[in-house]
């Protein structure tokens, strides 16, 4: 069904009520701002003051449209959102029609639901402020230790992991060799060389081994794909790597395989989210059950039946 906008002939004058209006799918700003304008011209019926499209009995107006549509967007932006928008509320009340039509008064029967979903709703919005107000987000080191200690089996690594520095060099950068012994230097004048020196000329650069990254991320920047635990345990962690367009400068300091467990500082931020999902859940149940006993004690519920 494809409604469109028919006007009288624009030589032929008649005040803006007489217009024949049905509105199409699409149509632009310009003619969105013309049609409102029109039919907030005419005197005749109130509820389609306003309006800018009709389905059955039921309005669009234009302060519905223009709450669609995000404040500051360019005028070509903000009249294909509310064509859109328009273009979606005639579709969504079509079905609704039509499913008004076809289903029998027991299948239209949605009260118990609406008000199960507006319960649920409310719940949520008040706990969630409840948290909010109530919850204590520190968590210390030694609550984070010890919940990883009691918990072994839970961090038993689903990769392979790795800690190390390393610098990726185009093969054409200057001093080359040279970065490399400030890279392999334990002197901080070396060290603050060649930060410099990464500024300047690295694509790319890691010079904190603190993190432990999964070892197949690092693999997409850097080609150390036969290195093994075997090879870090043998002690080979300074690597040299040269192809066709980089030079890497890499230092192991760190290699986990899967399955084996997973140091604690890999895991900390999980543990602190588990230690704060529990203290959650454990704020919500207490509130649960205080308003059950306030209650109880003020007689505000009874049972007035059992179900057998």
């Amino acid at each position: 069904m494809k409604a469109r906008l028919d006007f009288f002939h624009p030589g032929f004058f008649l005040p803006p009520c007489f217009f024949v209006v049905s509105f199409p799918m699409r149509f632009s700003l310009f003619i969105l701002i013309s049609i409102a304008f029109f039919i907030s011209a005419c005197g005749g019926n109130d509820a389609s003051k306003d309006a800018v499209a009709k389905v059955y009995d039921k309005y669009l107006y234009k302060s519905e449209v223009a709450r669609a549509v995000p404040y500051g967007l360019l005028p070509k932006d903000s009249a294909q959102i509310a064509q859109e928008y328009i273009d979606q509320w005639i579709r969504r009340n079509l079905v609704l029609k039509r499913a008004e039509n076809n289903l029998t008064d027991e299948q239209k029967d949605v009260n118990q639901q609406i008000e199960d979903y507006r319960a649920s709703l409310l719940i949520y919005a008040y706990e969630r402020e409840l948290v909010r107000q109530k919850l204590d987000t520190i968590v210390a080191e030694t609550e984070i230790e010890a919940y990883y200690k009691s918990n072994p089996a839970n961090f038993e690594l689903k990769s392979n992991i790795i800690r190390l520095r390393y610098i990726k060099l185009p093969v054409t950068s200057p001093n080359g060799d040279k970065a490399g012994k400030w890279f392999n230097s334990k002197v901080a004048s070396d060290r603050n060389k060649l930060e410099q020196y990464c500024k300047m000329y690295a694509v790319n650069y890691l010079l904190d081994d603190a993190n432990w990254l999964l070892f197949d991320d690092v693999l997409k920047e850097i080609p150390i794909t036969d290195y093994s635990i075997e090879k870090f345990n043998r002690n080979q962690r300074s690597l040299d790597i040269k192809d066709k367009d980089y030079r890497y400068f890499v230092s192991v300091t760190g290699f986990l395989v899967k399955e084996s467990s997973a140091p604690l500082s890999y895991e900390k931020g999980n543990i602190r989210n588990i230690i704060l999902n529990k203290r959650k859940i454990k704020l919500v149940e207490q509130m649960q059950r205080d308003v059950y006993n306030d209650a109880l004690n003020e007689k505000d519920f009874e049972i007035l039946q059992t179900t057998r």
